[in-house]
């Protein structure tokens, strides 16, 4: 345990220059594990890089490194695959949180519009009649089961994603120690969307519900209305059963997982594109963010149609119009045209910026400092 080698020490270095592609999984040396936290962009933060702990030890006669005294000789330290899934799944959490807190009420806006294209004449003429309605708090109106779907969402997300990259590595016949390329990630992200999928669906349903409640039982498409989450819950069992949380979710599916593909590939881009050459540990909380926000708009220029289909099916159901994906799309186009399908397109895209850099910014700090615990421990 005195030494290791010299090729796996490098292959350790390799993976600490990929900041989502290499997950920190299997052997990591706590030398560079300690030194890539701290070069994961904190010199943003005014905290000065240790890049002499990156660079490659010196080799010792026999060509294995020198043992690491100060950690009592042991240079590495596997953490367990069960303890780096808890720590995806908190920070996923963590990036879920702080996406709904940062862009909930362009959400509540693009549901109002998505549903009721008709009722408004654009963004600032629905804020403002949600505003004088229902007041300030209106458009935070569905924020606990947002969060409740968000949180579920991404913590499933990023757990699941983890475990995906291992499955690509596996499938495209890449080593462990290698780095994934920006399409293999984009994948992984793929697949994993399929899983958080099913904690988004039953979770979106309710917020989408609450969301609309007020037009709704204005249109008269429904002579009762829910105010709270439990009375929402209630009612979708004692009407549909279990089964009824998931109304729309081959509508989730289908914009999900070719969603995320794009996301996640957006996002290597976008940190690839800032990086120019550097490792992309080193990138600051300003490159994170705009990596994030690219990501969030990569996501809903290729998902918003679907997503607008979506809110119908999950809102319009509530008052027995219970149609698909097909059908629901047909109508719209028939009757209201394709451009409908783009109903509060603006508020999504303002809302995917600063939302989606919040969830990228928290979930890769609050990872690193989490693997960095783990680490010593």
């Amino acid at each position: 345990m005195g030494e290791v080698s010299l090729k796996h020490s490098a292959s350790a270095h390799a993976d600490s220059g990929a900041l989502v592609d290499a997950r920190g999984r299997g052997v990591i040396p706590k030398r560079l594990g300690s030194a890539a936290v701290r070069g994961f962009g904190l010199s943003g933060l005014g905290w000065e890089t240790e890049r002499q702990s990156l660079q490659q030890p010196a080799v010792g006669a026999h060509g294995h490194l020198p043992s690491d005294d100060t950690h009592g000789g042991a240079d590495e330290h596997e953490i367990h695959p069960a303890v780096q899934a808890a720590i995806d799944l908190i920070a996923g959490g963590a990036g879920g949180s702080a996406c709904v807190l940062t862009g909930q009420p362009f959400d509540t806006i693009k549901v109002k519009m998505q549903t009721f294209p008709n009722m408004y004449k654009g963004l600032a003429d629905c804020f403002l009649r949600t505003y004088n309605q229902v007041g300030f708090r209106g458009l935070y109106r569905g924020t606990s089961p947002a969060l409740l779907a968000y949180v579920a969402q991404s913590s499933i997300l990023f757990m699941c994603y983890g475990f995906c990259q291992q499955f690509v590595r596996k499938v495209a016949g890449v080593d462990q120690s290698a780095e994934l390329n920006d399409f293999q990630t984009a994948t992984a992200g793929s697949l994993a969307s399929a899983f958080a999928a099913l904690a988004l669906c039953p979770t979106e349903l309710v917020k989408c519900r609450l969301q609309t409640m007020y037009e709704m039982k204005m249109s008269g498409k429904i002579a009762q209305s829910y105010s709270t989450i439990w009375a929402m819950v209630k009612s979708i069992f004692m009407k549909d059963g279990f089964l009824g949380f998931y109304r729309g979710l081959p509508t989730t599916l289908f914009q999900e997982i070719p969603g995320y593909f794009f996301y996640f590939g957006g996002y290597e881009l976008g940190r690839s594109f800032l990086a120019a050459g550097r490792p992309k540990e080193e990138l600051g909380p300003v490159s994170l963010m705009l990596s994030g926000g690219f990501a969030g708009i990569c996501l809903w220029l290729i998902i918003f149609p679907v997503d607008c289909i979506k809110s119908r099916i999950q809102v319009l159901s509530m008052s027995g119009h219970r149609v698909g994906l097909i059908r629901t799309f047909l109508s719209v186009v028939r009757n209201e045209g394709i451009l409908t399908l783009y109903s509060g397109m603006k508020a999504t895209l303002i809302r995917a910026i600063p939302s989606n850099a919040a969830l990228f910014l928290v979930y890769e700090y609050s990872r690193k400092m989490m693997m960095n615990i783990a680490e010593e421990y």
